[in-house]
């Protein structure tokens, strides 16, 4: 009768399962960093800053306007306020009658995913961009 007998492991072998460890140690290392990118913290810059407004009115009354008002009339629009060279203040997208109002004393890089969906107020006169590309930036001085 034959003798069954277990070969030892090559190196080949050997150096496939260190390769999968190292591998499998990576992901682990890199899904932390990126958790822990996207965690919220104190300079958060996807976060609306405190002097953005609060209250919209839909009904068209008087609302304080400051230096910038964005408010959405349409669906919804990617919105992105900086200043320039630095933080940005938000990053977010809105949905119907939401808002974003800033009196900064700085100036202001203004980005609008879809125009023709919001409405733009700079230093209380609304600008028209609603004939305006996608993506559509401009800058706003204090």
């Amino acid at each position: 009768m034959g003798r069954h007998r277990n070969d030892p492991r090559g190196i080949a072998q050997m150096v496939a399962i260190g390769g999968v460890i190292v591998l499998f140690v990576t992901l682990v290392i890199l899904g932390g960093f990126f958790l822990y990118k996207s965690l919220p913290s104190d300079n958060d810059s996807a976060a609306v800053p405190e002097n953005a407004g609060t209250t919209a009115d839909p009904q068209g009354q008087d609302v304080e306007t400051g230096v910038l008002y964005v408010r959405v009339v349409g669906e919804s629009s990617d919105v992105v306020v900086r200043v320039p060279g630095g933080d940005v203040l938000a990053d977010t997208t809105l949905k119907t009658d939401e808002h974003l109002s800033f009196d900064e004393e700085q100036p202001l890089n203004v980005t609008i995913g879809k125009p023709g969906e919001v409405e733009v107020y700079v230093h209380g006169e609304r600008r028209d961009i609603a004939d305006e590309d996608p993506g559509y930036s401009f800058s706003v001085e204090p």
